[in-house]
């Protein structure tokens, strides 16, 4: 690696580096230094290795406890009951272990779908590659809105700029020059290097790659904090608050039965046995684990439906967004821009009559600073770029005019991309010995920089800048975007400082973009869910109010107080009580610049929303990195915005957002199911065995049938809840509080009552069987350990909403409840065939009459469950 770049000549550095600019490298020697340099990668945790993941199953205090039992019994000579214990935790950690496999895998596959791209000269070509796989010597081409991909040394620049908040921590634009510098320059000063991971905010540029990879300035920082803790995140957080509550409460109930059926005159071991039994039982040991498979697999299903997410949490915070913040160009609107109406000084009239007006100056030098302020251009048979300047050269094509013409007679010399913060463009262009400033832009920005106006009889000084205003407003009320075209002549190449000054006005255009025929019913959507869609664009509010009245956003006859302009949002935070209120409320924000779009976000947050924001360039990467959810276009947006977004839209369509968050949503109320039904089956064991112990009954369970139980009844139905479709009527119902814990008070409620109607079904059958029937104690546990077993499956049915039907609901559709039983049956069925199996389990045969009994009384807890959900004692 060569060492102070910044001070060396281009061609010292080129020469260093053995790579000729305008060919760049050829592909042998790119397959050399790859295999010198490594992949152009930050040193990142490493994936885990697959027999790390088997391992890490043991570490789990549920583990600790099924191994504690399983001493116990080798130690008192229960060799039976010992190795079953130690099949049950070889079981439950081939299924965690294969569980978190998947999920790993499947979230490395979504990632790789997202990695950031370069564009290099090699072998004499333009192409476009995967920027991991640059090395040293590599000639990379940068525009605005690009991400720096590796460390490099500027070659050419057209008025380009970076921010590099991430490596100086400062916000401002730093414009970059190709001039050596000296040996003792801070990096923050280096104007001539450009730097990993930054960001392109303007301008275009022709740089070399000099390091990659580790060998970065961010390289070197990441090595610094290569072991900062990793946070866990907030489902995780409440998944093991819960567990932790569980484990505690499960212990002492444990100890209590233990303690009392010793002072019973019962058998200790057996007692000890079955109160390490039931602690196992009780505590839901798969659940982060089918968390994380649910969160899994809707990233799978999401990215089928062109929603790629880049972190597995975010699909559970998409069911919490309240609000979600969009841009409207492209978005709302099909971002196919026409110009629809043209004013001129002397004249206003439709598009489609610009024939009658070629003669007019104005026109004439309009249509030129529209081809020449103009960055679209051919890509492979089409125009590509930005929708309004491809608009451009098509409205001048429709006119008779050649774009690519003009642009070769007056050659440009000189460009001020344009700049959201001054919503202006501007291009210096060569003719014959003079020059030819141009300048498009919002009209209130041009109108102040404007001294003259060209009209047919020549230019005059511009007195009625009122007019242009109101007629601005009105071509905006009529949904088009509004932009404005200036110019000037100079003897002398233009200052930048003064390069806008003392212009020529010629006029404005109306472009009409019209609104995506599937915004207005995914607007009623979200409506009916709760969530809140606010537009934030650049645009005329005028413009912005009549696109939102016709997706649905606003009524027609909405308040004008419902669009705010960005100029109202200076010190947002301290605007009086008033209109702070009045923001809460407005669902336009027009003539938005970058930093209001990141102080609205802020805002929002501060007052206890959980903000979803859409955006595509550079300029919406700071908001989109704020908001709770970043949610990035994947074709038309920008490798900064991609970069920094936790969800990206593949088909750049505002409905796909719908589809996230209704798949956020479904998941986390996949994982109450899951939690209800486990929590509610193993209540059910644990106060079935506590009445039996503190009532001298023949126990309904013993401690291998708990087990078997947590295994079969639990994992399998449990697992199936975790990965169904969901409630199709998600999207009618209000957010969730990002506050709310997984169980509220009501499932609580719920889970009890389960619990208990299961747990009344084996008393009953134990009370049955053993006074009326006058069984054995085997034949009784028997009956009560099946009975326990189609209460718990049957017990999945229960979960629906109570305001649903019976029969036809979000678990009776789905396919994998209908497998789990069928298998859990059908492994019963085997075990009992089994003579090894049925005897560890002491299983014994039973009669037609015993089953009858069984299936009543386990029928039974399903119809006192539904009784309960009737008497709307249970959700």
């Amino acid at each position: 690696m060569i060492k102070d770049v910044h001070r060396l000549s281009i061609e010292k550095v080129l020469a260093d580096l053995d790579v000729d600019p305008t060919k760049g490298l050829a592909y042998p020697e790119v397959t050399s230094r790859l295999e010198e340099n490594g992949y152009n990668r930050l040193k990142k945790e490493k994936s885990k290795n697959i027999f790390l993941i088997f391992l890490e199953q043991f570490l789990d205090p549920i583990i600790y406890i099924l191994a504690a039992a399983m001493l116990l019994a080798y130690l008192f000579g229960e060799y039976i009951e010992g190795t079953a214990v130690l099949i049950v935790i070889l079981i439950t950690t081939l299924i965690g272990f294969f569980m978190e496999w998947q999920a790993l895998r499947s979230v490395e596959a979504l990632q790789k779908m997202v990695e950031t791209r370069a564009r290099v000269w090699r072998d004499g070509k333009e192409e476009q590659i995967k920027a991991v796989g640059l090395v040293p010597g590599d000639i990379v081409l940068l525009e605005s809105g690009d991400v720096i991909p590796a460390d490099c040394r500027m070659l050419e620049t057209d008025s380009f700029a970076v921010k590099e908040a991430i490596l100086t921590g400062e916000s401002n634009q730093i414009e970059k020059s190709i001039e050596s510098l000296p040996a003792n320059f801070p990096l923050a000063e280096r104007k001539n290097m450009l730097y990993k991971g930054t960001i392109a905010v303007r301008g275009k540029a022709k740089a070399v790659v000099v390091a990659t990879g580790i060998n970065t300035e961010i390289g070197r920082i990441s090595e610094l904090t290569e072991n900062a803790k990793k946070e866990s995140t907030p489902l995780e957080k409440k998944l093991k608050r819960l567990s932790r509550w569980l484990i505690w409460l499960t212990l002492f109930l444990a100890l209590l039965i233990i303690v009392t059926g010793y002072f019973q005159g019962k058998d200790l071991l057996l007692m000890i046995e079955t109160g390490i039994a039931l602690a196992v039982a009780a505590i839901p040991e798969g659940l982060p684990i089918v968390a994380t498979i649910a969160l899994a697999r809707g990233m799978l299903r999401l990215s089928k439906r062109n929603v790629v997410i880049k972190k597995l949490e975010a699909v559970q915070t998409l069911g919490e967004t309240g609000i979600i913040c969009t841009d409207k160009t492209g978005t709302l609107t099909e971002s196919k821009m026409s110009v629809h109406y043209v004013m001129l000084p002397s004249s206003k009239f439709p598009a489609t009559e610009g024939e009658k007006f070629k003669k007019d100056p104005a026109f004439l030098r309009l249509i030129d600073i529209g081809c020449l302020c103009n960055n679209s251009k051919m890509k492979n048979g089409e125009m590509a770029g930005d929708a309004v300047e491809i608009a451009l050269v098509e409205f001048a094509a429709e006119m008779g005019f050649n774009c690519k013409e003009i642009q070769q007679k007056y050659p440009r010399t000189q460009e001020i991309p344009f700049d959201a913060e001054i919503k202006k463009m501007a291009t210096v262009n060569r003719v014959e010995d003079d020059f030819l400033v141009c300048v498009k832009g919002a009209l209130e920005a041009l109108l102040e920089s404007c001294d003259l106006v060209l009209t047919k009889e020549g230019s005059k000084e511009f007195q009625d800048k009122e007019k242009w205003e109101k007629q601005a407003e009105l071509i905006a009320a009529e949904g088009m975007r509004v932009l404005a075209f200036a110019y000037k002549e100079s003897k002398e190449k233009p200052g930048r400082e003064n390069l806008m000054d003392n212009l020529t006005f010629v006029g404005i255009l109306g472009f009409l973009d019209p609104p995506r025929k599937d915004i207005k019913q995914a607007i009623e959507t979200y409506k009916n869910a709760g969530i809140r869609v606010v537009m934030v664009t650049g645009d005329h509010p005028d413009t912005a109010r009549k696109i939102g009245e016709e997706v649905g956003l606003i009524s027609t006859n909405a308040s004008d107080s419902i669009v705010v302009k960005g100029a109202e949002l200076e010190e947002i935070d301290t605007l009086p009580e008033v209109k702070q209120k009045k923001i809460m409320e407005a669902a336009i924000f027009a003539r938005m610049v970058p930093g209001q779009k990141l102080d609205l976000v802020e805002f929002y947050q501060k007052n206890k929303a959980i903000v979803g924001m859409l955006g595509d360039g550079v300029n919406d990467a700071p908001a989109l990195k704020k908001a709770d959810i970043g949610i990035a276009m994947g074709i038309r947006g920008t490798e900064a915005a991609k970069e920094v977004a936790d969800v990206i839209l593949m088909d750049d369509k505002f409905i796909s957002t719908e589809l996230a968050i209704r798949q956020g949503r479904t998941i986390f109320e996949n994982i109450r199911q899951f939690v209800v039904f486990l929590l509610s089956c193993n209540l059910a064991e644990i106060i079935a065995v506590a009445l039996a112990s503190l009532s001298n009954l023949p126990m309904p369970l013993l401690p291998l049938q708990i087990l078997f139980l947590n295994l079969i009844t639990d994992v399998f139905p449990a697992l199936a809840l975790g990965v169904g479709k969901g409630d199709p009527n998600s999207m009618k119902a209000p957010p969730r509080d990002p506050q709310e814990p997984i169980l509220t008070k009501k499932l609580w409620f719920a889970t009890v009552l389960y619990g208990l109607s299961i747990t009344a079904a084996v008393i009953g059958a134990v009370l049955y069987t053993h006074f009326k029937m006058g069984l054995s104690s085997n034949q009784v546990n028997n009956i009560a350990f099946y009975t326990l077993i189609l209460g718990q499956l049957l017990n999945v049915f229960n979960l629906p909403a109570r305001n649903v039907s019976f029969l036809k609901n979000e678990v009776t559709k789905n396919k994998w409840v209908w497998a789990a039983l069928f298998f859990s049956v059908l492994v019963m069925l085997v075990v009992y065939q089994i003579p090894i199996m049925a005897r560890a389990l002491s299983l014994v045969p039973l009669t037609a009459n015993h089953l009858l009994v069984v299936v009543v009384f386990g029928t039974a807890s399903l119809l006192l469950s539904q009784i309960f959900k009737h008497l709307k004692l249970a959700n």
